[in-house]
């Protein structure tokens, strides 16, 4: 067991008996596929000059690409026709530039499709290269392009890998089937990100409520003289980037810093399951492993799904949602963001759908802040949620900003723990977004 414990937090009920047992099924090719242009951190794609409406394309064929280096491209998930590109709703809550494809439904691979060459023979830039025209974000959640992590300045030295199995957020279990069912890949794609980063080990960390999980990497691992298994304290938010650093290497990231200035990468089991496939088949990022489940799903389950499928298609596959729902997620419970409708596409970063009846959701208006502190004490970060919040709510965004406003991740352990039901993240959220805002004018 990890001897090193991060700052707060909190416990909610993970509700992961629903799919925890449940291997991941592949699903069915989608009759159409939505693709939006905007699936990462950093410039959002342009189609290619060739892709217009009427465009013939093929499964795994490039579609879309970035001038900027914080990006990544954007494939076609299944092959057809163009049908559309143009404004389409996005999980994020606003319309973004998509392409639709009609499925043809012969699911042919392009033709430039296939091995790059022996893995044992490729060379760092070899792999990021790979990796970027893979089009491979982070998988849990970030979407931060992977070959941008494995390109860090030449003075910041690297040399501990992490890869992120905590999955901590309640409901979701797509990343330990992926952790059961696929060890062997992750293990070969953390390998890559050694190789590739010149690192001189990788650590996985496991939540202790995956004791399976934990087995079976621990045993992939078993030959591997630098690859090690960190069992971790159940915790939310465990699998957050600072604390899973802090917890499994003991090294802290500084206020306002990135993993790289203590001399650290993180990816997520997903992401190297992502670059395996890459490096060795030379396929792109087309299709991820998502949860959908909650007491609105009628037969919850972890799906292998293609990038652009429709949200209420998988909804419509794990048998349609109940009469009584009151509520969908994209994500989890903590850091999801609720949708008015399911007739958005499946992005990159989608690693759940939560759909929640009345019988877990209990609305209650907010009150007056009552000075408990109890967000403070939650905060793993060691900031002054209400403080915060409050700032935000009259305005005041350059004292959001001196109280470090920067540094919340939006975890929602301060909305969770509050007794007055205050709408905290809601109130950060806003004040990062007009600093943010105020700081581009700059």
């Amino acid at each position: 067991m990890s001897s090193t414990v991060f700052k707060g937090g909190v416990h909610p009920e993970d509700h992961k008996e629903l799919t925890a047992t449940m291997a991941v099924k592949v699903m069915k090719t989608p009759e159409k596929v939505v693709i939006p242009l905007q699936q990462h951190i950093g410039a959002p794609c342009e189609p290619l000059e060739s892709i217009e409406v009427g465009t013939e394309v093929k499964k795994g064929q490039k579609i879309a690409e970035s001038g900027g280096f914080v990006s990544a491209p954007i494939h076609a998930s299944v092959s057809g026709k163009v049908t559309a590109i143009g404004p389409y709703n996005h999980p994020l809550g606003r319309p973004v530039e998509a392409i639709t494809i009609e499925s043809d439904g012969q699911d042919q691979w392009d033709e430039s499709i296939k091995p790059p060459g022996n893995p044992d023979s490729l060379t760092p830039e070899n792999i990021r290269n790979i990796v970027r025209e893979a089009g491979i974000v982070g998988l849990g959640g970030a979407t931060f392009p992977a070959h941008v992590k494995l390109s860090p300045p030449a003075e910041k030295k690297i040399d501990v890998v992490v890869i992120n199995g905590a999955e901590c957020e309640p409901y979701l279990t797509a990343d330990h089937r992926v952790m059961l069912e696929q060890s062997e890949e992750i293990v070969f794609g953390l390998k890559m990100m050694i190789k590739a980063l010149g690192a001189e080990r990788g650590v996985i960390g496991i939540e202790d409520n995956k004791a399976d999980a934990i087995k079976v990497m621990e045993q992939a691992v078993a030959e591997e003289e630098n690859i090690t298994v960190a069992p971790l304290h159940t915790r939310y938010p465990q699998g957050a980037e600072k604390m899973l650093i802090q917890v499994t290497t003991g090294r802290i990231v500084p206020s306002g810093g990135l993993p790289l200035e203590v001399g650290v990468v993180n990816h997520n089991v997903g992401t190297a399951v992502a670059m395996t496939s890459a490096i060795r088949e030379g396929k792109p990022l087309i299709e991820r492993v998502l949860t959908a489940t909650g007491s609105g799903i009628n037969r919850p389950a972890n799906l292998l799904v293609r990038v652009g499928t429709l949200v209420s298609e998988v909804i419509e596959t794990c048998g349609g949602m109940k009469e009584n729902t009151l509520k969908l997620i994209i994500g989890g419970p903590m850091m999801g963001i609720a949708q008015l409708n399911p007739d958005i596409p499946v992005i990159k970063g989608t690693s759940g759908i939560l759909a929640l009846t009345d019988e877990d959701i209990h609305l209650a208006e907010s009150s007056p802040c009552i000075r408990c502190a109890k967000c403070v004490d939650v905060c793993p970060v060691y900031l002054m949620p209400t403080s915060i919040a409050q700032a935000s709510e009259h305005g005041l965004y350059k004292r959001a900003e001196k109280l470090n406003a920067m540094d919340c991740f939006e975890c929602g352990c301060c909305a969770y723990i509050c007794p007055s039901k205050i709408p905290l993240v809601q109130w950060i959220r806003i004040g990062k977004a007009e600093i943010t805002k105020a700081k581009n004018k700059q």
